[in-house]
This record gives C-alpha cells, structure tokens and sequence, in this order.
C-alpha cells in the first residue's frame, strides 16, 4: 500500500464532513464528495455547505480555519474519478447497504488497485458490505468506525474481514493512530462492534430503569455519572448531546441484526414519550431542546427538564442526593443503598457491566479493548471491567444471582480473580484461557503511569512529583487538584533545576490530568487576601517570577507538553520553556484579567518578546504592546495547538502531537535532540511606548467601555495591564529589560488584588465556576 498522502471522503454529512476536517487538522489534503441535488445550480453545494458550516460550528471541527484550504469539495457525479489521487478512500453515506454497494462498484471502477477503501458504518456487518464485490475490493476493504465529532473524540474501531489484506490494514491504523491521533481498537465484525453494542445498551437500560422506579432526569444522570466516573452528562444529558432522533434508528439496527437470546432485546422497550418528544422537535441540543431545554419565553432563559412521567417541563431541580456521598470511593455502598437511588445505581450499573462481560470473545478478542473503547468512545474514567474490579467480581456474581440476573461465563470463571493486576510493575490482564497476559503499549507510546509503576519518585511534595523517564532526563509532574500552581509546587521546580543541572541532560514538564494546568491556585490566593497576608502573596509571585526565569535560563533543555487547559501560570510555563511538544487539544492562554488580574510569573515580558522579534509586526515601540494588549486584556484561549501557534502562545518550531498516548515519548525526543551542544536563550531587551502608549491603551478601552462591551473593572484592570506593557515610566528611547518587567507585572498584580472588584471575581468564580462581569 502506497503511504497516505491524500485522503477522499464520500458524504459530507456531519460524520463525513467531520472525519474530511480531521485529516486536513492533520495537513493531510481530502477530497470532499457527495452527491448533486436535484436542480441545483451549484453541483458541489453539499460539500462546499458542510465546509462553510464547519467554519461556524462551535466547538470547532477545524484546529484552524487555515486546515480548511486543505478541503477540496466537489461531487460524485463530476469528481469521481479524483479518488484515483487518493491513497484511503472513506465512504460515510446514508446507514443503506443498497446505497453503500452502488457506490463502492462506482469507487472500484475508477481507484487504484491496492487503495484502502473503509466505511464509517456502525451498523452494517462488514460481510453484507462486500457481499458480491470482487476480490480486489474485498482485499483493500475494512470498516474505519469513528466517533463523533471526529476531532475530539479519541476512539477508532477498525473491523476487518477474512479477504482483508492484513498489511493494509495495518497501515490504515498506523496512520490514524500517528497522523490522525486516534487510539486504535480492533473488533470483531459484530453488531453494533464494542462502543456502540454496550454504550447503546448502557443507555437504553438508563432510560428504561429511570421510568420504571420514577426519578426525574437530573437524579439519574446524578446517579449514573461522576460516583461511576462516568461524565456529568450523564443518560439524558449524553442522549440529548447525541440527538434523540438517533435511537429509533439504532436501537432498530440492532434489534435485527442481534440474536434471539441477546439481553439488548429485554431493555428495548417502545417509549411513547421519546417518541412523542421526536414528533414535536425535541430531539436534543441540535433541535429545540431534548430532556432538558433553555426556555426562553418572555426573554428568559429558564433551564428546564422534563417530566418522565406526564412529559411536562418544569424548572430543573438540582439537589444534593445522600446516596451519592462518598459513592465514587465506595461504589458498592451505592450499589447496596436501599430506596430508588440505589436500586437504580444497581440495575443500571449491574446490568451494563454483565453485558460487557458477555462480549468477550463475540465483539472482542479480550477485555482491554472494550474498556479502552469505552473510555474513548463514552469518555469512561475506568472501563467496564475496572469497574468490575472496583466492585470486586465475586460479589458482582453474588448481587447478580440474587437477583436472578444472569451471569455470563467469563464474570463466574473470574470470581476469585481481579481482571487486571500488576506483576513485577507489568500491567496484565485476565484473558479467556483463566491466564493473566502482559499489556503491551506500542512503538512509541511512553506512559508516565506505567514509570510511577516500577519506580518511586526522585522528589516529590504534596502538589508535584519529578520522574526518573530514562535516558538522563526528568519528568516533573504536577499532583495538585485539577494541576493547580501553588507554593508547593514553585518549591519543588526550584529544588529540581539544580538537580537536573547536576545529574541529568533534560526536563520534561509534563503530567497525565485532564488538564496540564488550570493556572494559580485562586483558593489558596483568597484565602491570603482574606486575612491580608499581602506579604506572602507577594512572596509567593516574586518566587514563581524567579522561578521560572531560573528555568527560562537553566544550562539544559526544558520541554513542556501540555494537553487539555494551560491557562494563566501553566501558560507561562510554557512560555518559560525552550521548546513546547503541545497535544493537537491543547486550550492556551493567559486568563488573568478575567478574575481581575494581570499575568503575574512573566506572562506579559515574555509575550512581548515574542510579538517584538517575530517579524509579523510593523517595526516600532507600539506594534507588539497592542498584539498583548488584545490578547491579554481579552482572556483570549486557543481552541487548539495550531490556533496556539498563531496567537504565538506557541512558536512555529514548537511541535504538536496528535496522539495523546504519544506526548510523552515525543516530548522527550525533543529534550534529548535540544540537549546536544544546548546553549541557553539570551534575554531580550525592549524599547516600550511609555506614557504615550498607555494613553492609547486606555483610550481603546474606554471606546469598548462607551459600547458596553467592557465593564467598570475591567477598566481598572485594563488599566494595571497597560501600566505594564508600555513599560510604566518608561520612555520611547528607554530599554526596559526583563527585570524592569517583572517588577511592573508584581506590583500590578498585588495593586488590583486589593481591590474589591477583583475580590469579588475571584471569589465568584471559586463558588460558580463562571466569570463575574462587574
């Protein structure tokens, strides 16, 4: 098979148009087909519709807007013979095996013999897709099932069938895996394969048990999310993500294609009020509502669920559930409560997790692969059988015969067994012979969980950890709620550069959250201002500064890699970095003046070194404070790695891994490259604008201030921001160097922190999660 240089998706629906955007996040060019409306003037408007729409779709399907150019639409009926340029050919059609056959004989006619054909079905066996289709076909033909939206969600299900060329395939999934950054699952040519056939399960049973023993929709999707790790949308509010007008159709797919003796069978009951809600609009975000609604009537915005018994809205009702207390470290105590919360935690739980036992060997040749697809597919923290684990099989057998559920073979032959377990620091799994076997990561993939396995830390503290990663460099670690920086944290980097310096050649900063840094702890900053210990928060600020100006200059290479949020201090991190390895998903900013604050650990100098020498402004002492001052003052996030690079968060040299599995290992590859003959950065000194340029920024913020879209404290902390970029009582023929910079960001951090405006947003935010506009 010829490596994948271009790629042809046919079906710009959202999957299709969805999976064209991933490969053009990747840099990969695609051709874009679907079929000519009847008379339209414009033959390509389908494709060239769905790219449009992408553009404006939040959250995005593009990285950038720049990935976009690297979509070609066009149609079938005029561009057909394109897909010969095309080394994987991608067919999302309409879920019709008739419409899928007539277009794969069109496909066989005009591509090169040895191209991957695959289908996005999550359907259709893949034996009934090439049922009659030549063999040259059958050979280059497999199912590539992604998951929606293709950006975000990790997990591809890779079926193949016994005509398969088993190379080709091989090469498909190497390069979704290291271009397209998907985690590879294999399956069986099953129905409905793994997420699918026990997600769709998962649900049903959620909704069914909900109506039977009479909760409302928040108290199931309470139950049946964080006490399970499983995410606080929970049943309904998954469902309503998905779209209810989905269920009909799959539930219907499986109910055929399924075994007589199959448990999906009892759960799929008809729902009048699903099918009621379909028939008035209610199918979910994407329609007017679905189980919850924003009712806006009278100009409001009033959250809404609805009734599960008369199908009536009313107010949403959130309240605290006793059950829940403490169940995500004792989930058998919920499980065992007795009165509606447990009993349903039960049989949903119960039964899902029996069902996933029954799919072992039918839709997957061992247990790893359907919690992997689970945590992937569904956003799962453990999968079925590590929650199994959790509950211990034993009694999971016992609840279930009480209950007179059944029991499938491979949950009674692991009664006395875990079906995970650790072995001289390997990981291995229970496999079908009753043996336990070795978990082996790929080529590639370096996994910090798997070195805290075999080895202690080198230093550590109560917020960070530092690991010994191989090969002379160090991985520092943070270990705080949600990666937080505080003191500890400072503390424990400050004791790690001289040791790293010592005996190491590289530092990696880097961990496995779901974020890499929320920023500085706010708790903690509260706290002091409550009791006016001014003094230590200015300690705390001028130890960060120094800190991770230590690093900036350390005589060894730092690499960060971060993924998920790196906002305020954990940005400046990265910008303190000599190279960042950024995960495609990393979300970059400096958020400070959103809680009424400035950038405090060298967020300001550093990006207006960066705007200064990047040759993308005008020369002169204004051109780079207005680019911070508009990207600051705003709280302006990156949506992704690449959109990072171009608000210069990131440099263009900075690299971005597509795998999140793969982070790590790259990161390091990086370190161990900058290593050789590395020479530390030199410092940058700036000419500012001074009182002039000041003047200008105050001016501007007023002019947003007149339009109401700035507020009254945004105004005091606009003004602190523009004290600092125009270099305070600087003038245009002074050289304000890095020290001069920081002692502006301190003193303006510490000014408005005694204000009550920024006060009263920090400690909003710490109670709503949400920003106060004041």
């Amino acid at each position: 098979m010829q490596p994948i240089r271009k790629a042809t998706v046919i079906g710009a629906g959202v999957m299709g148009a969805g999976i064209a955007a991933q490969f053009a996040n990747a840099g990969v060019p695609v051709l874009l087909l679907d079929i000519v409306p009847d008379g339209a003037a414009n033959r390509n408007v389908l494709a060239e519709g769905a790219i449009a729409k992408m553009l404006k779709t939040e959250p995005a399907p593009f990285m950038s807007p720049r990935a976009a150019k690297l979509v070609t639409a066009g149609n079938i009926d005029d561009h057909l013979a394109q897909i010969a340029e095309s080394d994987w050919i991608i067919e999302a059609v309409v879920e019709r095996l008739d419409v899928k056959q007539a277009l794969y004989k069109k496909i066989d006619a005009v591509r090169r013999p040895g191209t991957a054909v695959s289908s996005n079905t999550s359907t259709i066996p893949l034996a009934l897709l090439t049922r009659g289709l030549s063999d040259g076909f059958t050979r280059d033909f497999l199912i590539t099932h992604f998951f929606n939206p293709p950006r975000y969600m990790r997990l591809l299900e890779i079926v193949t069938g016994p005509n398969t060329d088993p190379q080709l395939a091989e090469a498909v999934g190497h390069f979704a895996d290291l271009v397209l950054g998907k985690s590879i699952v294999r399956c069986k040519d099953s129905p409905g394969f793994i997420a699918n056939r026990l997600g769709v399960y998962w649900l049903q049973v959620g909704v069914v048990e909900a109506i039977a023993l009479g909760l409302t929709v928040e108290e199931a999707d309470a139950v049946i999310g964080k006490p399970m790790g499983i995410p606080k949308t929970g049943v309904f509010g998954l469902i309503d993500l998905v779209g209810l007008d989905l269920m009909p159709h799959i539930n219907a797919s499986l109910a055929k294609s399924l075994p007589p003796g199959d448990p999906f069978h009892a759960a799929n009951h008809d729902l009048p009020l699903i099918r009621k809600m379909i028939a008035d609009g209610y199918i979910g975000r994407k329609g007017k509502g679905g189980f919850y609604r924003l009712n806006r009537a009278g100009g409001g915005k009033l959250k809404e669920a609805i009734d599960l018994a008369s199908g009536v809205y009313r107010a949403e009702q959130r309240r605290e559930l006793p059950e829940l207390a403490g169940a995500s470290k004792d989930l058998r105590a919920l499980l065992s409560s007795r009165g509606r919360i447990g009993k349903y935690a039960w049989r949903v739980l119960g039964q899902t997790l029996a069902y996933a036992a029954s799919l072992v060997p039918e839709a997957a040749d061992d247990i790893h692969a359907i919690d992997e697809a689970m945590r992937l597919g569904y956003n799962w923290q453990w999968g079925p059988f590590e929650l199994i684990d959790k509950l211990g099989a034993g009694w999971l057998v016992e609840k279930l015969e009480k209950d007179g559920l059944p029991v499938p073979a491979l949950l009674r032959a692991a009664k006395d067994k875990t079906f995970y377990r650790l072995q001289d620091g390997r990981r291995q799994y229970l496999g079908m012979d009753g043996a336990y076997h070795d978990m082996h990561r790929p080529d590639g993939v370096l996994m910090l969980e798997d070195v805290k396995r075999v080895s202690t830390p080198v230093l550590k503290n109560g917020s960070a950890a530092v690991w010994d990663i191989g090969d002379g460099v160090l991985c520092f670690e943070f270990t705080s709620k949600s990666n937080s920086l505080d003191d500890q944290i400072i503390a424990l980097l400050g004791k790690t550069i001289p040791l790293v310096k010592e005996k190491y050649k590289a530092l990696v900063i880097y961990n496995e959250g779901r974020n890499f840094s929320v920023g500085a702890n706010l708790g903690l900053v509260i706290f002091a201002a409550n009791i006016a210990a001014w003094s230590e928060i200015d300690k705390l600020i001028a130890a960060g500064q120094q800190t991770y100006k230590a690093l900036k200059y350390a005589p060894f290479p730092v690499v960060s890699a971060p993924s998920g949020m790196a906002l305020g201090g954990g940005c400046e991190i990265l910008l303190h970095s000599d190279a960042v390895q950024a995960h495609a998903e990393s979300y970059i900013g400096l958020v400070e003046c959103g809680v009424g604050v400035v950038p405090g650990w060298g967020g300001c100098k550093e990006m207006l070194s960066r705007w200064s020498i990047s040759g993308l402004l005008p020369r002169g002492p204004m051109p780079a404070p207005t680019k911070v001052f508009e990207t600051v003052s705003t709280a302006t996030v990156s949506k992704s790695a690449a959109e990072a690079k171009e608000l210069l968060f990131l440099r263009a040299e900075d690299g971005i891994t597509m795998n999140r599995y793969r982070l790590l290992a790259d990161a390091k590859a990086r370190a161990l490259k900058l290593a050789v003959d590395y020479a530390p950065p030199q410092p940058v000194d700036l000419k500012l604008p001074g009182a002039s340029g000041k003047l200008a920024f105050t001016m501007a913020a007023e002019g947003f201030h007149h339009r109401g879209i700035a507020t009254d404290h945004d105004m005091v902390v606009a003004d602190a921001l523009a004290d600092v970029l125009s270099g305070g009582t600087a003038d245009l023929i002074d050289v304000v160097n890095e020290d001069q910079l920081l002692t502006l960001e301190r003193a303006a951090f510490m000014r408005l922190l005694k204000t009550a405006g920024t006060l009263a947003r920090i400690e909003h935010l710490l109670v709503t999660g949400k920003p106060l506009r004041n």
